[in-house]
């Protein structure tokens, strides 16, 4: 049926049956965009984007860490299915020979190129960006990320150091350029001089506003009002300690240790916190700018999508970074514009999964027919989706009902955060907890349970966590109400839901 509708509407506005597609992957956003109401943000690029796009708001991650999300994203598959929660394992070796979305549309008639960070770099993608599989040319990295780690933030005493707040003059970094802009330099390289007769897959990832937060300085400009802090920047009295992310990743940058923060709920001072965001807009209008560079480029018969891995807190509930199952870790922008199909803005607000844009692809293009959905039996494991297409809403002119509930996990060494080994990215090996989460329209509910990382099996029996967050008096999830003896007919609704899990959302 979706085929169908869709077939009919292309037939309709005599749109090529193979357009271009262009996806954007920017690393750690979350929507802090203007087209998403925040009011801090300066990005009139992306916003220009999505006044010809469908935008999604209620659209998630299934694991905010880069390579489980990212090779979710790219296969269709849950982070379970793939039994990857850290960096170190290639699905095609530890699980199955699964089809990535560049790899479907290479195989039928498409080049595809990769540039930037689209998989995680290293041993999640065999260290090739799983090529040659995916790309039909050689994945582009940037010369100059070998410095994405090294001592080139000027400080005040005149001394470079490896900070979290970084502005930069470019032409002083080593090359005398940036990643981003490398990688824009490419892109744009490879649109001028593809003369190929296939339509092209073209797949751009830039790495900003991943920490660090380096960008050229001259982005601050639009950023020097007033900073709003989080209202809910400390720790929630009835937040578990399983579920708390100590922020390491930033804790061990040279500005914040300076710092002193005891470990592991020490808080950021106000001043560092509106810094922080202030320098985190900043990076993210560095990137719309390279993003609306990009869009000048391309031409109008290509799917543009903009999207990202996962969120970043920026102080809600004590918190910096990712690592967590928060709407602030987990909730992601995603902006999709099809030619002709969205002339206007259009704002869906049911809830989506990253592992939809597989499956999205496929039936926009319709390269092949509409995917199935896998099976537990493992029947159709070479090419199936664990996500549903986004079609159906996007072309009804009628609201349609979506999903009634996405989901995300997060793994954990112990029941409290520690250094080693590493609360917020603990390697398999040291995982013994799994935190699976369920949000709906209204609520999110998580459980943090054992999970046996040899067998990658939970046990619901035994249980170290519980949060429950109702969203209609508390957006923020700053209440966990998981205690209220009145919500126990909820909370074992919300339970039986997320052990049944995503195939019966």
């Amino acid at each position: 049926m979706i085929v169908l509708v869709l077939f009919g509407f292309l037939v309709h506005h005599s749109i090529a049956l193979k357009p271009n597609v262009l996806m954007v992957m920017v690393d750690d956003l979350r929507p802090a965009l203007g087209v998403y109401g925040d009011d801090n943000a300066y990005t009139p690029n992306i916003d220009k984007l999505a006044r010809k796009s469908f935008v999604f708001t209620n659209a998630f991650a299934q694991q905010a860490l880069c390579a489980p999300s990212r090779n979710s994203l790219l296969t269709s598959r849950r982070p379970d299915s793939l039994h990857l929660y850290d960096f170190y394992s290639y699905w095609r070796d530890s699980v199955g020979n699964f089809t990535t979305l560049p790899q479907l549309f290479k195989d039928h008639g498409y080049y595809t190129q990769s540039i930037g960070k689209i998989f995680h770099p290293g041993i999640s993608s065999n260290n090739t960006d799983d090529s040659p599989y995916s790309w039909s040319g050689k994945p582009f990295h940037p010369r100059t990320e070998k410095y994405k780690e090294s001592k080139v933030c000027m400080t005040a005493k005149g001394i470079l150091a490896r900070n979290l707040i970084c502005p930069v003059i470019v032409d002083a970094q080593p090359g005398g350029t940036l990643p981003d802009l490398e990688s824009l330099a490419e892109a744009e390289k490879f649109l001028k001089e593809y003369k190929d007769e296939k339509p092209y897959f073209l797949a751009v990832g830039f790495h900003k506003p991943h920490l660090p937060l380096k960008f050229p300085v001259e982005y601050l400009e639009h950023h020097r009002g007033e900073v709003v802090l989080p209202v809910n920047r400390w720790r929630p009295s009835f937040m578990p300690t399983v579920a708390w992310n100590p922020w390491l990743d930033v804790k061990n940058r040279d500005d914040i240790k300076e710092l002193n923060i005891s470990f592991p709920f020490g808080l950021m001072p106000d001043n560092v916190t509106k810094e922080i965001i202030r320098n985190y807009n900043a990076a993210t209008s560095y990137i719309d700018d390279l993003i609306g560079s990009l869009l000048e480029k391309i031409d109008n018969n290509t799917i543009i999508i903009v999207t990202s891995d996962h969120g970043w807190s920026r102080g809600e509930h004590g918190e910096f970074s990712k690592f967590s199952n928060f709407d602030v870790a987990t909730h992601i922008p995603l902006i999709i514009h099809v030619p002709r199909l969205s002339n206007t803005e259009i704002i869906i607000p049911q809830l989506v999964e990253l592992v939809d844009l597989f499956p999205t692809l496929v039936d926009l293009t319709q390269i092949v027919p509409t995917l199935e959905i896998c099976n537990k039996n493992g029947s159709n494991l070479i090419l199936c989706t664990e996500g549903h297409s986004l079609v159906p809403i996007m072309v009804s002119k009628q609201a349609r009902e979506g999903k009634k509930a996405v989901f995300s996990q997060y793994p954990r060494p112990g029941a409290f955060p520690s250094e080693i080994p590493d609360s917020d990215k603990p390697r398999l090996k040291n995982i013994n907890i799994m935190g699976y989460s369920i949000r709906t329209t209204r609520y999110r509910y998580t459980e943090w349970i054992k999970f046996n990382h040899t067998t990658f099996m939970p046990d619901w029996s035994k249980v170290y966590g519980k949060e429950l967050y109702d969203h209609l008096i508390d957006a923020l999830e700053n209440m966990n109400l998981v205690t209220r003896p009145e919500l126990n007919d909820l909370i074992n609704s919300m339970h039986k839901q997320l052990i049944l899990g995503w195939r019966f959302s």
